[in-house]
């Protein structure tokens, strides 16, 4: 009986310090959880809306670092938070970087990325936490661009480095209803999954790491030619004495329904909220499109496929992008580029 006794002491005993101990690591987990930091970098036309949701989605005891390139939409960004949330504005990309431990980025072009991956992996001795960090970058670039950094990422550090460009344009990352797709390990999935639903309604691993790029530059190839096939589409109807609206909703209850026609409609005045009832301003430029078009024709080069539609879409946007009245203007503009009817309500 004493040896019983004294084993089940020596049991208690034992019991307690597990529940110390226990205890103390879910202390020590919450309070590395109230500590974490965000940092964003571009906050641009896509950007601002996604760091919008990031920041009211995260713990409000985290921190957000956001730097871009023009001072006028960071003070903004953090103006709008100021009575609510931690918004730090930071000079650097590096500062960004150092004080982070997960960092998004959305930036225009692949150097862009280039450039601001090169200075954030300097070595520094300002970064005290050398816990690996996670680098998710939503620019549409080309794969080989983004394998190039992905493996720098990991040659400098124990960093991890994923490719999760997005989709649904301006108004889906403002109302954080954007669709990513991302290329990544199937250790790092879940981690980076829970980060994207804070920006957007849904996140799908698409394979390893440039498999992300991969699938936005498919989709965006194919809503380049449906964008210009509605435009004609449209433009036809509206000459043969159609009213546009029956149009367009007979379209989008049919087989020929699709992002520009039921979104995105390129008539003025048949879908209020489009681009095109605002003179083609806002919206997703004809420029970002012949962007990712020409890194669509340049990917698919690499695997000897040629792509007969795109080439002459190719041509559209670069005709439409040499006119001086239509340059900047939302991709849907290509209506106007083929003299669509825009007085049928008249």
């Amino acid at each position: 009986m004493a040896n019983n006794s004294g084993l089940t002491t020596i049991c208690r005993n034992a019991l307690r310090v597990s529940n110390s101990s226990l205890s103390w690591r879910r202390s020590f987990a919450s309070t590395s959880r109230l500590e974490e930091n965000y940092g964003f970098i571009g906050i641009g036309m896509m950007g601002y809306g996604m760091a919008k949701n990031l920041r009211q989605k995260i713990s409000p005891s985290d921190t957000l670092f956001i730097q871009d390139v023009n001072p006028s939409a960071t003070k903004r960004f953090a103006a709008d938070f100021a009575n609510d949330y931690d918004v730090q504005i930071v000079e650097t990309v590096k500062e960004v970087a150092e004080k982070s431990s997960t960092i998004i980025t959305v930036l225009p072009r692949p150097e862009h990325v280039r450039g601001v991956f090169q200075e954030m992996l300097e070595p520094s001795i300002a970064r005290t936490d050398a816990s690996p960090r996670l680098f998710i970058d939503c620019s549409t670039i080309d794969p080989m661009t983004s394998a190039s950094v992905a493996e720098t990422v990991q040659r400098s550090s124990r960093d991890t480095f994923i490719d999760a460009p997005m989709s649904g344009g301006v108004v889906g990352a403002s109302a954080g209803k954007l669709t990513f797709m991302f290329g990544a390990e199937p250790r790092d999935v879940s981690r980076v999954t829970a980060v994207l639903s804070l920006m957007g309604a849904r996140a799908v691993h698409m394979g390893p790491q440039t498999s992300g790029l991969k699938a936005k530059l498919a989709n965006n190839y194919l809503l380049a030619l449906n964008n210009i096939a509605t435009a004609e589409a449209m433009n036809m109807g509206v000459r043969w004495g159609l009213d546009p609206k029956v149009l367009a909703n007979m379209i989008n209850s049919a087989t020929g329904r699709c992002w520009p026609s039921e979104v995105n409609n390129p008539v003025p005045g048949v879908v209020e909220t489009a681009p095109a009832s605002r003179d083609y301003t806002g919206g997703f430029g004809a420029s970002l499109m012949l962007k990712d078009l020409n890194l669509a024709l340049q990917a698919a080069e690499e695997v000897q496929v040629t792509p007969q539609l795109g080439l002459q879409a190719k041509e559209i946007y670069e005709a439409v992008e040499a006119d001086e009245k239509l340059r900047g203007k939302d991709f849907s503009v290509v209506y106007r580029y083929f003299g669509g009817d825009e007085g049928w309500k008249n």
